[in-house]
């Protein structure tokens, strides 16, 4: 079975990258880093490697040039770092979570309603 490696916080921010303009050179990588960051060129390659190693990217050669495209989905992703933060910091309850963030009122009441909508309609494509 594949697994989904597990990525750092700075190593998010190339994916993030990397998933908006597959097929990207890690020059212009470095480029779109330059108003996010104070990443040196060094830093970031050493990102794009570690990510090659861990099967989240892949890479074509042009001529001299290395084209890096995602391995793994954005989705895949953010379900695999969402189910990580419910298990640490809420014991796996997503319950915990969801009432933690409705009475810290970090959710607006529009997004209440929508997250009603969505759980009735999952309750009755389950049920």
């Amino acid at each position: 079975m594949y697994e989904i490696p597990k990525i750092t916080n700075a190593e998010w921010e190339i994916m993030k990258i990397i998933w908006i303009s597959p097929k990207i050179s890690a020059i212009n990588i470095i480029n779109k880093l330059k108003d996010k960051s104070e990443w040196k060129p060094a830093t970031v390659k050493t990102l794009i490697n570690r990510l090659l190693t861990k099967s989240a990217i892949g890479f074509n050669k042009i001529g001299y040039e290395y084209l890096y495209f995602p391995l793994v989905s954005e989705d895949e992703c953010i379900k695999l770092e969402g189910l990580s933060f419910v298990n640490r910091v809420f014991n796996g309850s997503i319950k915990s979570m969801l009432l933690t963030f409705v009475q810290s009122e970090v959710i607006s009441e529009t997004d209440i309603a929508e997250l009603k909508r969505i759980l009735n309609q999952s309750s009755k494509t389950k049920g």
